[in-house]
């Protein structure tokens, strides 16, 4: 896998640590993106069309340290938006490291080259550079010729300069197993350190809508890529080999969504990374107040489709701890690509999807507008003071 020992070590210990303390809930990853602005306008993304005052907002490096301290995850993946806009990135990377955490930042590498002398080699930073398949395949995907061509120089140049890195792929719907097979080897050619990949979800706020992956092709599209691979075997990837056999249909698993906890310049993101049904002040208040039973696949229409890693990771992870055994079938043959897909969740009782993701924006931006006239405010009552 490539999953560093020691990072798949100190998370397994920490997950069986949990388990044996009698916790149901408890996060793995915290999901941080301390921006929305980015420098990319992806049809499939939902994070980039705020309004301006909106996507001008920064998670400050002592909000960032809060967000860690609060939730106590062993990892950090750092994503927006694009990360390297914000200019105490540095300083936040740094922070989490000296706290013992294993980093994640993700970039799509357009500035990685100006900006990597700003960050220090260490074994638990890593790189993750986002490519959703080869030259034509990601340059499609973000909506700009050329950055397939940056972003592998930028992997190259730090690989060069002794980080770890991986790429983050995304797959939609047509993406071509034999095109995305031969992408897997080049890069690890190039010596990559893994892959981390995932199913598209469709955020509300996409702008691109008819390019998201059913669960039916999910599970299609999956097992004809890890068929070409020696059931994935041949490739170095960055999450348990049971999150892998679930994409290809094999494991049947209920998402965990506070395994992955999401902070935002809103706050603690109810439900999950993926949905933005509401957000609150407090890590505490996220794990208590939410209504888990109310959403994920089987509970909520917009659930239905999703496999992503930021909801089923953690469960494959915690059914990995807890049944071993279910490891050494994959770890000598690879993912299963043949046979009937494993009965999946009912969806016959979910409800009707909600479409409330308006209202933070509106609540964020009447707060904004209300600083703003607190500071002209105070700076006008200090001009009269001086006069």
């Amino acid at each position: 896998m490539g999953i560093p020992a020691k990072q798949a070590a100190r998370i397994g210990a920490y997950v069986l640590k949990q388990h044996l303390s009698g916790h149901a809930r408890y996060p793995l990853v915290l999901m941080l993106e301390p921006l929305f602005r980015c420098n990319l306008a992806c049809q499939g993304c939902g994070k980039i069309d705020y309004p301006d005052d909106i996507l001008n907002q920064r998670l400050s490096y002592d909000d960032c340290m809060a967000a860690i301290d609060e939730c106590g995850a062993p990892c950090v993946s750092i994503a927006g938006g694009e990360p390297l806009l914000h200019r105490e990135m540095p300083k936040i990377v740094e922070g989490y490291i000296a706290r013992g955490k294993f980093v994640i930042l993700c970039t799509n590498a357009l500035l990685l080259a100006k900006k990597i002398d700003q960050y220090t080699p260490h074994e638990n930073f890593t790189w993750s550079i986002h490519l959703d398949g080869d030259k034509l395949m990601h340059d499609k995907s973000v909506c700009l010729d050329g950055t397939y061509d940056k972003a592998v120089a930028a992997l190259k140049l730090a690989k060069s300069k002794g980080f770890r890195t991986q790429i983050n792929c995304t797959l939609f719907n047509g993406a071509d197993p034999e095109r995305t097979a031969k992408f897997f080897d080049e890069m690890t050619a190039i010596g990559c350190d893994g892959i981390t990949i995932s199913p598209g979800y469709a955020y509300e706020r996409a702008a691109d809508q008819e390019h998201f992956l059913n669960r039916e092709r999910t599970k299609t599209l999956f097992r004809d890529i890890f068929r070409r691979g020696n059931g994935g075997k041949k490739w170095e990837f960055t999450q348990s080999s049971l999150f892998l056999d679930f994409l290809a249909g094999n494991q049947t698993y209920e998402c965990s969504p506070w395994s992955m906890p999401c902070r935002t310049i809103f706050g603690w993101q109810k439900p999950c990374y993926l949905l933005g049904e509401g957000y609150v002040k407090t890590f505490k208040e996220l794990m208590d107040d939410t209504e888990w039973e109310k959403y994920g696949v089987g509970n909520y229409e917009k659930c239905a489709n999703c496999m992503v890693h930021c909801g089923f990771e953690g469960t494959a992870v915690t059914d990995s701890v807890k049944k071993p055994y279910k490891l050494l079938p994959l770890a000598l043959r690879g993912v299963k690509t043949d046979g009937p897909f494993v009965p999946d969740i009912d969806l016959s009782k979910q409800r009707p999807a909600e479409f409330v993701f308006s209202r933070h924006v509106e609540h964020k931006l009447a707060e904004i507008k209300s600083a703003k006239i607190g500071a002209a405010k105070a700076g006008a009552e200090n001009a009269q003071d001086t006069q």
